[in-house]
């Protein structure tokens, strides 16, 4: 039985490179009240964070790890649009670094659910 999550996050790029912009979307398919989508970006072993630079297509400029989007912004839609960047490069001697970005719905400070994925930050384009 395929059960639909009540969030889902999708990172369009499969790699990720330093000042290069990245797109997501978050998915909503919570019935239920909540407070706030908040999405959070940690780069492993890393103080480096994402600069999340448009929402649902307005530029905005939130140069820190956790966003937090509140349902009125989001109003009746399902999805929820960004566009993103790091300065992040890779020090690693595999030229790569392990991001995970994780959305959760809250609602009155708990979180009613959540999502995890993880993409990877390399340090340059091969040719």
């Amino acid at each position: 039985m395929d059960q639909k999550s009540d969030i889902k996050l999708q990172i369009f790029e499969q790699i990720i490179y330093p000042n290069e912009e990245i797109h997501g979307k978050i998915e909503l398919n919570y019935d239920g009240r909540f407070d706030t989508v908040v999405i959070n970006s940690q780069i492993e072993n890393s103080n480096d964070i994402f600069n999340y630079i448009e929402l649902n297509g307005k530029k905005i400029n939130h140069p820190f790890a956790r966003l937090s989007i509140f349902r009125k912004e989001i109003g009746d839609r399902n999805t929820i649009e960004f566009t993103a960047i790091t300065k992040h490069i890779p020090s690693t001697p595999s030229g790569f670094t392990r991001v995970k970005f994780r959305t959760s719905i809250i609602q009155e400070h708990k979180e009613i659910a959540n999502y995890v994925f993880f993409r990877d930050i390399k340090k340059e384009k091969t040719v």
